[in-house]
């Protein structure tokens, strides 16, 4: 109790720098997928990667003019010693140019929208598409579960042990537990998350 204590007291204090990094996000959505772009490919090098150091990739990707025209190699050659699995990852971000290049955005919820992420771009799963969906203000119904966010999920009592592996169906099981733990401290899933997020890391990012 205490220590939940602890976490609100704390989420107080950040409470007005979260939201207003969450504002930032809102209602990126409705810009052009060339806007756009740029933060998938953030989503997708993020996974066992330090973030700063991949937000500083993509924006020279975006400076010389790679990121959607570059190809595997010349990508890979930026994210070296950035991302882990450099060259994997250029040949995603290369791979999801044309996906990403429909009209996604149309007629859909934003949990069906993470859906069709997940199955239409490779490298996507449901932490990097949840992630790309809070960064562009579609992400209220989503968790992030990242190491650090399953670590403070264990820590308050909202899940009873950090699985090995995620698969879908437990993804969304402890989404499920995350909306639920949220809602019983008052705080919402999005805030929780970068609230968790600046516990581990020291700052409010992306």
């Amino acid at each position: 109790m205490n220590s939940l204590r602890s976490l609100i007291l704390e989420y107080n204090k950040k409470k007005q720098q979260i939201k207003k990094r969450l504002k930032n996000f809102k209602l990126l959505y409705k810009r052009s997928n060339k806007e756009l772009f740029p933060e998938l490919c953030f989503c997708l090098l993020t996974p066992q990667s330090n973030a700063r150091h991949c937000d500083k990739a993509v924006q020279e990707l975006k400076e010389r003019g790679l990121i959607f025209k570059g190809n595997t190699a010349g990508i890979g050659a930026i994210l070296k010693g950035r991302a882990r699995f450099h060259n994997k990852k250029a040949g995603y971000i290369v791979g999801a140019r044309r996906a990403f290049d429909k009209n996604i955005f149309s007629g859909s919820t934003a949990l069906k929208l993470r859906d069709s992420l997940v199955k239409s771009i490779k490298g996507l799963g449901y932490k990097e598409a949840s992630h790309f969906l809070r960064n562009i203000g579609l992400g209220k119904q989503m968790a992030i579960l990242d190491r650090h966010i399953l670590k403070n999920l264990k820590k308050y009592g909202a899940i009873s042990r950090i699985p090995p592996s995620l698969t879908p169906k437990l993804y969304l099981d402890i989404e499920e537990k995350a909306k639920r733990f949220a809602k019983r401290i008052n705080i919402p899933l999005e805030e929780l998350d970068l609230l968790f997020w600046s516990k581990e890391t020291g700052e409010v990012f992306k």
